[in-house]
């Protein structure tokens, strides 16, 4: 199993992660494990100055999260850490606007790809399309 690369920021991830996927607050944790296997998956595929920038920006993240509210983004109670993330997804700022997005899509990608959340959805899809549904 490939290391999680943002373990450096694993608070940070996993709070952010929680705003976006709020059902992650009560996850156990073989749910983390898969969700952090699956981006550790996604992101050894990615160059190493991708890793890295993910990483600068989970830290700046958590560090104007200091500034602001006096506490790291883990720290901040759920509607204060959506409200603040939600700040940054609307930015003017493309760079900003694509990070909190990349994120998102990362969390998104190891949460809704697990087994018993897709059943848990009810997602049908298959590669037969519509054919495999009737």
């Amino acid at each position: 199993m490939t290391p999680f690369p943002l373990a450096d920021r694993r608070a940070a991830f996993r709070a952010a992660a929680i705003a976006f996927v709020p059902e992650l607050g009560r996850a156990p944790d073989p749910v983390w494990d898969r969700l952090e296997g699956t981006v550790s998956q996604v992101l050894a595929a990615r160059p190493a100055p991708m890793v890295r920038q993910l990483r600068l920006f989970l830290a700046a993240l958590d560090l104007l999260s200091r500034i602001r509210h006096g506490r790291g983004l883990a720290g901040l109670d759920l509607e204060r850490r959506i409200a603040f993330l939600h700040r940054f997804e609307r930015s003017s700022a493309l760079l900003i606007r694509r990070g909190v997005w990349g994120l998102r899509t990362l969390v998104f990608m190891g949460y809704y790809t697990q087994a018993d959340v897709i059943a848990a959805v009810g997602y049908r899809a298959s590669a037969a399309g519509w054919a495999a549904r009737r």
